[in-house]
C-alpha cells in the first residue's frame, strides 16, 4: 500500500500491489472525503479544513466515535472497562514488533498491521488465561498488560536502526501522522466491527446480561466472549492513531458512562454514547489544532467534561421527578431476548 498515489477526485488511483487493488475503493473514498472537506473549508473559512492530513484525522476520529462506544457499551455493562488498557499496551508491543521487523529485515510492513495481529492474539490470551486457570478477568488482563508493555519497551530499548525515533506518536497520538494507508486500515477495521456487532447484537446482549441463561439457551458463551475481546482489540488499534496508547481506553469508557446517566435502555445508551463521543472527538480535534496541543489528551478532557454535564443532567432529571437514568442492572433487561445461536 505504500506505493499508492492518491490523486484528486476524478483522477484514477495508481495501484502497484494486490493490497492496493483490494483497497482501491477506500483510497477513492479518502479522495472524495478530502474534496468534500475542501468544499466545506471554502464555504466556512475554517483553517483546519484546508489541510489534507486534517481531513484524514477527522475521518478517523468520526469512525472512532462510533466504534469505541459501540463496543464500550458492552464492556462497561460487563464490568470489563479495564480491558481497553490491557489491549492498548499490547498493541503498543505490536507497534514495536512492526518497527523492529522493519528496522532489522526492511519488510516495509505497517506497524498498525502488526499491532492488529498482536492485540487480537493478546485478547484471545486474556480469555484463555481466564478459562484455563479460573483466574479473575482482572488478573489475566494485568498479566497480558504487563507482558505486552514489557515486550514493547524491550524492543524499543534495543534501538535497532533508530527504533525509538518517533515512538511518541504511538504513545500519545498525532493528528499529522494519520497517513492514507493508516486511514484505510482504520476504515477496514470500522467495517469489520460494525458488521460483526450488527450480526451478533442479540447474542452479545444476552451474554452481557445473563451468561448462565445464555448458555442454557444454547449460546456458546465462550465464543461470543472471544468475539467481544477481539473486537475490542480492533477498536484499540484503530483509535491508537489519534488517541495514543496511554489514552485510547478512555474512549471505550467515558462516553458510555456519560450516556448511562441519561439513557433509559441499552439501545438508547449506545446511540447517546456515540453522539457524546462524536462531540468529544470533533471539539477535541478543533481545540487541539488551534491550541497546538496533543489531540488525544484534549479529546479525553472534552469527553470527561461532557460526562460531568451528563451526570448533572441526570441528577437534575431525578430531582424534578423525570425518569431517572437506569443503573447497569436494569438497563437493557427489557431488551434481552433469547436469540437463536
Amino acid at each position: 500500500m505504500t506505493a499508492t498515489l492518491a490523486l484528486q477526485a476524478g483522477s484514477p488511483v495508481i495501484q502497484t500491489s494486490p493490497l492496493d487493488l483490494l483497497f482501491g475503493p477506500l483510497y477513492w473514498l479518502l479522495n472524495w472525503w478530502s474534496d468534500a472537506m475542501f468544499w466545506v473549508a471554502d464555504g466556512t473559512g475554517l483553517e483546519l479544513l484546508q489541510y489534507q492530513f486534517m481531513h484524514r484525522a477527522i475521518l478517523v476520529g468520526l469512525c472512532i466515535g462510533v466504534m469505541a462506544p459501540l463496543i464500550g457499551t458492552f464492556l462497561v455493562h460487563r464490568q470489563l472497562a479495564l480491558i481497553g488498557d490491557a489491549l492498548a499496551h499490547t498493541a503498543f508491543a505490536g507497534v514495536a514488533v512492526g518497527l523492529f521487523l522493519n528496522a532489522v529485515f526492511d519488510l516495509g510492513v505497517s506497524p498498525y498491521l502488526t499491532a492488529v495481529v498482536v492485540a487480537v492474539l493478546a485478547a484471545l490470551l486474556i480469555e484463555l488465561i481466564s478459562e484455563v486457570t479460573d483466574a479473575y478477568n482482572d488478573v489475566s488482563m494485568a498479566i497480558v498488560l504487563s507482558t505486552g508493555f514489557a515486550l514493547g519497551t524491550t524492543l524499543i530499548s534495543i534501538n535497532a536502526g533508530g527504533l525509538a525515533v518517533g515512538i511518541n506518536q504511538f504513545l500519545f497520538g498525532n493528528l499529522s501522522t494519520v497517513s492514507a494507508e493508516n486511514a484505510v486500515i482504520l476504515l477496514v477495521l470500522f467495517g469489520v466491527i460494525v458488521a460483526t456487532v450488527a450480526l451478533t447484537r442479540n447474542q452479545l446482549l444476552y451474554v452481557t446480561f445473563d451468561e448462565t441463561a445464555a448458555a442454557v439457551s444454547g449460546i456458546s458463551v465462550s465464543w461470543y466472549n472471544r468475539i467481544m475481546v477481539m473486537l475490542t482489540a480492533l477498536v484499540v488499534v484503530g483509535a491508537m492513531q489519534i488517541m495514543g496508547v496511554i489514552l485510547v481506553a478512555a474512549m471505550l469508557v467515558v462516553p458510555v458512562a456519560g450516556a448511562a446517566q441519561v439513557s433509559r435502555s441499552f439501545t438508547e445508551s449506545i446511540f447517546v454514547s456515540i453522539a457524546l463521543a462524536e462531540l468529544a472527538v470533533l471539539l477535541g480535534i478543533g481545540v487541539a489544532y488551534y491550541g497546538e496541543a496533543t489531540a488525544g489528551g484534549v479529546i479525553v478532557l472534552v469527553a470527561v467534561s461532557i460526562y460531568v454535564v451528563a451526570v448533572a443532567i441526570g441528577k437534575l432529571w431525578t430531582t424534578i421527578g423525570a425518569d431517572a437514568a437506569p443503573d447497569v442492572g436494569r438497563m437493557g433487561a427489557d431488551e434481552t431476548e433469547s436469540p437463536s445461536d
